[in-house]
């Protein structure tokens, strides 16, 4: 996917949240008629029959019935596509989504007068009930793209994802071969002696992280001042993972473009991370270090 910062306008904003409250109960609806399915029991409720369900929940709800249909119907095909990918194997099963945590529609129909360019670094959407919402047009939009995905983070940042699959990058055809070790103190260690280590906040950025959870244990919950503390770690925490996910990006797509066979190290860190409070009877020893080597390993790893 090629994903983009959205600037929506206040009046826009909030229907753009009412879209992704819509979304949310669609989906959780189909949690809860999936839930009361057993195999070999009951009958798996289908796609039509939650279809009728949705019909009959915009025709009780007026809140429901004024939001956008074709949003709506797409989280029922987001359902059913997850669904479809825990029989297979690939996925968990579906979930409920909570608010503030899972803020996201995705529309289709997407024709070639939906998406245009404004300007040099802007570019806009048309988005149902919401109108032309404007983007960082940071790198050309795909061709032929047909859907996108409007999300919300935890730092209240909005971005747009149009749905395409890349173009496969060319290997160099050399028939070079590189092993990666992960490591702690070294995010990545090449067999050709590279060194490569994930970045990190500065240590200024780090000292008021601190500061800002320590402020959000005093902060009373609920108050106006825990909620805009909250949202100032979330955008330190925001900056940490996008300057990540950047690196990781150039990472690979510099590995692949050098070497035709790339082998990575089966690093466990879900098993490495493991808590060590232990139990009542047998309590854990050096638990805070523990932790803390814990936050290394993750922010590393």
């Amino acid at each position: 996917m090629s994903r983009y910062r959205l600037y929506p306008l206040p009046t826009q904003e909030i229907v753009l949240r009412d879209h992704c409250a819509h979304a949310r109960f669609v989906w959780n609806l189909a949690v809860e008629q999936d839930s009361w399915w057993r195999p070999g029991r009951h009958s798996a409720p289908g796609y039509l029959e939650q279809c009728r369900q949705l019909t009959q929940a915009r025709a009780e709800h007026d809140w429901l019935r004024t939001g956008s249909q074709m949003v709506q119907q797409q989280a029922l095909r987001d359902f059913a596509q997850a669904r479809q990918s825990y029989f297979n194997g690939t996925q968990r099963r579906p979930s409920w989504r909570k608010a503030g945590r899972n803020e996201g529609f995705r529309g289709v129909a997407v024709g070639p007068g939906h998406v245009r360019r404004l300007s040099r670094q802007v570019g806009a959407i048309w988005v149902p009930k919401a109108g032309w919402v404007r983007f960082r047009w940071s790198r050309p939009v795909p061709e032929g793209v047909k859907s996108y995905r409007v999300t919300r983070d935890s730092a209240a940042c909005w971005h747009v994802a149009f749905a395409m699959i890349p173009k496969p990058i060319p290997a160099p055809g050399t028939g070079s071969i590189v092993g990666i070790d992960r490591g702690v103190a070294v995010s990545a260690a090449l067999s050709t002696g590279e060194l490569l280590t994930a970045p990190l906040l500065s240590s200024t950025r780090r000292r008021r992280l601190i500061l800002l959870q320590r402020k959000l244990a005093r902060r009373k919950p609920g108050s106006t001042r825990r909620t805009q503390t909250r949202l100032a770690i979330a955008k330190l925490k925001a900056r940490q993972t996008n300057a990540r996910g950047d690196w990781c990006e150039k990472i690979s797509t510099d590995l692949s473009q050098r070497f035709d066979l790339i082998r990575v190290e089966d690093l466990r860190i879900r098993d490495m991370t493991r808590s060590a409070k232990g139990t009542v009877e047998r309590p854990g020893r050096n638990v805070r270090q523990k932790a803390g080597l814990n936050r290394e390993m993750l922010a590393s790893g």
